[in-house]
């Protein structure tokens, strides 16, 4: 990976005037190298600075995002095991809200697209899932890009600290009513 992001600044930075857009398309682009959201979000921050590095990271995790809602139904064999998935980690009735969405984006390990299938779903037009994609991105770009360089400099404690208190976060921000009809909760399992 050391590699690729080296490729990176090398693009970033013989581009000139048009860094800002060759880092806004390696976000888009990092998905297929299997670079995760947060090295890109760090590499913002170290490039263009805490300001212009979240501006632009919020640009390009939004145009991601969008792409995303448009092409998501045309593959659906990506669509299913993404449900799947969802299924498995979050339960068959989970609707995570959008600020539980927002603290899950922050946390590395999880997969930023089955996010967005959770977003998607709890906001199927697409006016309001940009608007809540949108929102739901600013604290991922904020937070990787201007506490980028200090994140690897942080004792194991206040990793398990910031974890903690992203685990109540996700706990207060959860969505208080479950409906279920009938038939789903004496639905046999098969």
């Amino acid at each position: 990976m050391n590699e690729k992001l080296a490729l990176l600044f090398s693009f970033v930075e013989s581009g000139g005037i048009f860094a800002p857009v060759i880092f806004i398309l390696f976000h888009i682009l990092r998905q297929f190298l299997f670079i995760p959201v947060a090295v890109v979000c760090m590499a913002g921050g170290i490039l263009f600075g805490s300001l212009l590095g979240t501006i632009y990271s919020l640009i390009g995790l939004f145009l991601l995002s969008c792409l995303f809602y448009f092409c998501i139904h045309k593959m659906p064999r990506t669509y299913k095991k993404l449900l799947q998935i969802k299924q498995k980690w979050f339960g068959h009735h989970a609707k995570l809200t959008v600020g539980q969405i927002a603290i899950l984006k922050m946390v590395p390990f999880f997969h930023y697209h089955l996010l967005n299938l959770c977003l998607m779903e709890r906001k199927p037009n697409f006016r309001d899932y940009a608007k809540s994609t949108f929102f739901s991105n600013i604290p991922l770009a904020f937070f990787y890009t201007v506490f980028g360089e200090f994140i690897t400099r942080f004792t194991p404690s206040m990793v398990v600290m910031i974890l903690l208190s992203m685990s109540v976060l996700f706990y207060l921000l959860r969505e208080k009513v479950v409906t279920m009809t009938w038939r789903e909760f004496f639905r046999s399992e098969s």
